[in-house]
């Protein structure tokens, strides 16, 4: 496998740093950052907007970084939304849509925040009832429990590919079929998932695909929505403003039904040349790369962790990207982040943004957070090792 370290400048300035904190964003490699600043440096001007040749150009770096952000995921280029990150392509989908004759939302105990708050905000002000699938002690929703929480009054199903305390997502695909059965409609939390795995939005038949750029090498700031198109014109969207119309009057708004329907004012311009970019440097690489290098270091992971007598949360087994939430008995898991940090480790603590998920798997007051990704290797992980047993040793 190719070793990637030094596209990496961050890493290059801090070679002794064992940087597994991926979940919560991933370092950018040097062609990003470039793809990113070349925006500014070249173009300058509003896309979609201006008819010189600036804004000509920056129009086209734009439609060309939709393409090929959406042909990652396995979506048409008129199938992507622009948003900030996945939890606002996650509002989106959230309030667009219409509940009134079905009422019933479906997820999981498993969900990061940016999927349970919206819609129990919803449930509160009763325009839809929520149904929360439990999970066991290991995290793990049945595919029976899905089956029967779905029924003919569900309107949406929300889950994701890819769990943030755990690395293992929801056998999506079977989901959707079950969902589509019931005459629902399938939302995706792509945002732990793309990254790690090969995405079909159009081959898995999502209705709705979030996802976010930081987490998969891009920039912060930039996210899409990938939807399918015929869903455009029904859903409303969460902003208004210059761009989102074909005519206004102080009378009557004739809004347009494609996909800049949902992106009002001036947009992350740079972001998207930089997502794109993101994309391209995954692609060269191979997402069955990123898969076969991830499993090896989950491996690695398990090992020291088990080793090292930590608690680990959530499924041990399953198929997975590197990614662990753990805990050492007796310690705070901040405590141990932090020692961790002077050791030259980069790990979360904590809940995660999934505090009844963590709840859910035993860890009542949070747990410390290993996620590696591309740039990471066996030393790294066995560096993480070395330091779990020396941490260890100091509670006993």
């Amino acid at each position: 496998m190719k070793d990637v370290k030094k596209d990496f400048p961050l890493l290059a300035r801090h070679p002794g740093l064992a940087y597994l904190d991926s979940a919560c964003t991933s370092l950018k490699p040097a062609k990003v950052i470039e793809a990113e600043a070349s925006y500014y440096s070249e173009l300058g001007a509003c896309a979609g907007r201006s008819s010189h040749r600036l804004g000509r150009e920056a129009s086209s770096a734009v439609e060309s970084a939709r393409e090929n952000v959406a042909s990652f995921v396995g979506a048409g280029t008129e199938e992507i939304v622009w948003t900030r990150n996945a939890t606002e392509a996650l509002n989106i989908v959230a309030y667009g849509l219409d509940y009134s004759k079905r009422k019933k939302v479906v997820t999981s105990a498993l969900e990061h925040h940016a999927v349970l708050l919206p819609f129990m905000d919803l449930r509160e002000r009763g325009i839809i009832r929520l149904e929360i699938a439990g999970c066991d002690d290991r995290g793990h929703v049945s595919e029976e429990t899905w089956a029967k929480a779905i029924d003919r009054d569900t309107a949406l199903v929300v889950t994701n590919n890819g769990n943030n305390t755990s690395g293992v997502g929801q056998c999506t695909k079977n989901l959707a079929r079950i969902t589509h059965d019931s005459g629902a409609l399938i939302c995706i939390d792509g945002a732990q998932g793309v990254p790690h795995h090969r995405t079909g939005f159009r081959k898995d038949n999502f209705d709705f695909l979030c996802f976010s750029a930081h987490k998969m090498l891009g920039p912060t700031g930039i996210g899409a929505l990938a939807m399918k198109k015929e869903q455009m014109a029904r859903l409303q969207p969460l902003v208004r403003g210059g761009g989102t119309v074909k005519t206004v009057s102080l009378s009557r708004v004739e809004p347009v039904s494609d996909y800049t329907r949902f992106e009002a004012g001036v947009q992350h311009y740079s972001g998207m040349i930089g997502f794109a970019a993101a994309c391209e440097y995954l692609k060269a690489y191979g997402m069955e790369n990123v898969e076969a290098h991830e499993k090896a270091l989950a491996a690695g992971m398990r090992k020291e962790l088990e080793a090292a007598g930590a608690i680990i949360h959530g499924p041990i087994d399953a198929q997975r990207s590197a990614l662990y939430s753990f805990n050492i008995k007796g310690a705070k898991p901040h405590d141990v982040a932090l020692m961790l940090d002077r050791e030259g480790i980069a790990v979360r603590s904590g809940f995660f943004c999934a505090q009844p998920a963590m709840e859910a798997m035993g860890a009542k007051d949070g747990a410390v957070r290993a996620s590696a990704y591309i740039y990471n290797d066996l030393a790294d992980i066995g560096r993480l090792g070395e330091a779990i047993v020396k941490i260890k040793g100091l509670y006993g």
